[in-house]
C-alpha cells in the first residue's frame, strides 16, 4: 500500500536561491528513495509468494513419498520428517523434530551399529543397509536404509538425509515380480506351444497324404504275401504232410503241383515284397520321426543343426497342404551349419513358408524363392548365415512394416491368423543369436521379403 510522501520543513526565511535549489534536490532524492522502497516491497512480496509456493510444493512431495524420509543435522537431531515416518512410528511431526535419530532404532545393539555406520560411511553415503526400526506398535521392523550427507557449498557436513523402506514390502514386491516373471515365462511357453500346434494342425492334410502312400504300399504287399502264404501252405502240406494243411487236388506229382501253384513265381516275388514292406515301414517311421522332432519339447542345450535340411523339411510339409499352383524355388547350399533347436528353427521356416502361401492365395503364378548362403566374418568374427524368403503375394503395407513382429498384430482376415506366428518366430531367432527382418522388395511383382540371419557354427558334423 502506497504511503504519503513526507513533507519536508520549509526552508528558513531569507535564504537565497542556492538554498532553495538544495531543498529541491533533497525532496527529489527522497522521492527516488521512496519509489525504490515501493519497488523493493513489491519484489519482496513476490519472493515471499514464490517461497510459499515452493514450500507447499516441497511439503506435497514429502507427503507423497511412500518411503521413510528423515532429515537431521550433523549432531543427529531430527529436523524434518515425512508422513511415511510419522505413520510408521505412530508419532506426530512435532514429537519427532528435535529428537535424536538414533532413538528410532529398535534396541541398543541397532543404535550402536547405526552410529558406527554413520561415523564410518556417513560422509560417503550408505546404500541398502538393513537395520531394525521400532514401529508404532513396538515391534522391530527390518528396514532397508540409505543415508546421504548434506553438505554446504564449501563441502562442510551439515547433516544427513535417511530414506528407507520396510524390507517386508520389498520382499513382497520381489515375490510379486518373480511370480509375474514366472507367469510370463509360462504364458510365453504356452503361446509358443500353441502356435507350434497350430502350425502342426495346418499340416494334417499334407501328413495324411504323405502317410497314405507308404501305408497303401505296405497294405498291398501284405495282401500279396497273404495269398502267397496260402499257396506255400498248400504246397508244403502236400509234399511233407504238414498237419492242418489241405491236400493238393489233382495230380500228386510235386512238379505239377509246383507249377500249378506257381511256387517259383512266389519265391521270385517275395524278396521284392519284403523290400517294399521295409521301405514303406521306414518311410512311415521317417514321417513320424519328423513330426516328433517338430512337436517335441525343445532341449535347453544347443545341438548342431543343418539349416538347409530344416528348410527343406519345412517346405516339404507346407507344400503338401498348399494350393496346386504354389511353387517353391530353393537355392541353398548342401549345408548351412548352425547351433540351436532343430524343432524351433523348423517352426520359424514353416511359418515363413506358410505366410507366403497365404499371401499368394488366388494367384495362378504363386511363387516363393528361398535363397541363402554363408558369409565369412570380418576381423575374426564368426561367419553368418543369411536366408531370404521372397514371395510375389499381396505384399506388406508400409504402415504395417514397423508393427509386423508385434504380438497379436496380423494383416490376415479375422479368424485366419492369431498374430503370434511372426512374433514367436522373431523371439526364437533372437534366442538363437540371429535376427529376422522384413522388407518390401522394389519389384514389379510386389510381394514381401523376409531375411533370416543366424551365426554359423562351422562345418556340420554328420553322424
Amino acid at each position: 500500500m502506497a504511503r504519503p510522501l513526507p513533507v519536508p520543513p520549509a526552508p528558513p526565511a531569507g535564504d537565497d536561491a542556492l538554498g532553495e535549489q538544495a531543498w529541491i534536490e533533497v525532496i527529489q532524492k527522497m522521492d527516488e528513495v521512496y519509489n525504490d522502497l515501493l519497488q523493493y516491497e513489491v519484489a519482496l512480496e513476490e519472493k515471499n509468494a514464490a517461497l510459499e509456493e515452493s514450500h507447499q510444493f516441497i511439503e506435497s512431495v514429502l507427503a507423497s513419498i511412500s518411503d521413510i524420509l528423515i532429515v537431521c543435522d550433523r549432531d543427529g537431531a531430527i529436523i524434518e520428517t515425512n508422513p511415511a515416518l510419522q505413520h510408521f512410528t505412530g508419532r506426530a511431526a512435532e514429537a519427532l523434530v528435535g529428537t535424536p535419530v538414533f532413538d528410532l532404532f529398535a534396541d541398543e545393539g541397532e543404535r550402536v551399529r547405526a552410529r558406527h555406520l554413520v561415523s564410518i560411511h556417513g560422509r560417503d553415503g550408505i546404500h541398502d543397509c538393513e537395520l531394525h526400526l521400532r514401529a508404532g506398535d513396538g515391534t522391530a521392523v527390518p528396514v532397508s536404509l540409505n543415508c546421504t550427507p548434506r553438505l554446504t557449498p564449501a563441502g562442510k557436513l551439515m547433516g544427513l538425509v535417511l530414506t528407507g523402506r520396510p524390507v517386508g514390502e520389498l520382499r513382497r514386491a520381489y515375490q510379486q515380480l518373480r511370480q509375474a516373471h514366472d507367469d510370463l515365462k509360462r504364458t510365453q511357453g504356452q503361446l509358443l506351444h500353441a502356435e507350434k500346434m497350430a502350425s502342426l494342425g495346418r499340416l494334417v492334410a499334407g501328413v495324411a497324404h504323405e502317410l497314405n502312400n507308404p501305408i497303401s504300399f505296405v497294405l498291398g504287399n501284405v495282401l500279396s504275401l497273404k495269398r502267397y502264404a496260402a499257396r506255400l501252405t498248400e504246397y508244403l502240406g502236400a509234399i511233407h504232410g504238414v498237419e492242418g494243411a489241405p491236400l493238393a487236388q489233382g495230380s500228386a506229382e510235386p512238379a505239377a503241383l509246383r507249377q500249378r501253384l506257381r511256387i517259383d513265381r512266389v519265391l521270385e516275388d517275395m524278396p521284392a515284397l519284403i523290400d517294399g514292406l521295409i521301405e514303406g515301414a521306414e518311410r512311415t517311421r521317417d514321417i513320424v520321426d519328423a513330426l516328433k522332432r517338430f512337436s517335441a519339447v525343445d532341449k535347453a542345450t544347443p545341438e548342431p543343426v543343418n539349416l538347409t535340411e530344416v528348410i527343406q523339411r519345412a517346405v516339404h510339409w507346407v507344400e503338401k497342404s498348399a494350393p496346386p499352383g504354389f511353387r517353391v524355388v530353393l537355392d541353398l547350399p548342401v549345408a548351412l551349419p548352425c547351433a540351436g533347436s532343430s524343432g524351433q528353427l523348423q517352426q520359424v521356416a514353416m511359418n515363413l513358408v506358410q505366410n507366403a502361401v497365404d499371401a499368394c492365395a488366388g494367384r495362378t503364378d504363386a511363387r516363393l524363392e528361398i535363397l541363402g548362403g554363408m558369409t565369412a566374418g570380418a576381423g575374426g568374427q564368426p561367419a553368418t548365415i543369411a536366408v531370404h524368403f521372397c514371395d510375389n503375394g499381396a505384399g506388406i503395407a508400409p504402415e504395417s512394416l514397423p508393427h509386423l513382429f508385434e504380438p497379436f498384430f496380423t494383416t490376415k482376415p479375422v479368424g485366419q491368423g492369431t498374430g503370434l506366428g511372426l512374433s514367436i518366430s522373431y523371439g526364437i531367432v533372437e534366442r538363437h543369436g540371429g535376427n529376422l527382418t522384413a522388407s518390401i522388395p522394389d519389384t514389379p511383382d510386389g510381394g514381401a521379403c523376409f531375411m533370416l540371419t543366424l551365426p554359423a557354427a562351422g562345418p556340420l558334423q554328420r553322424g
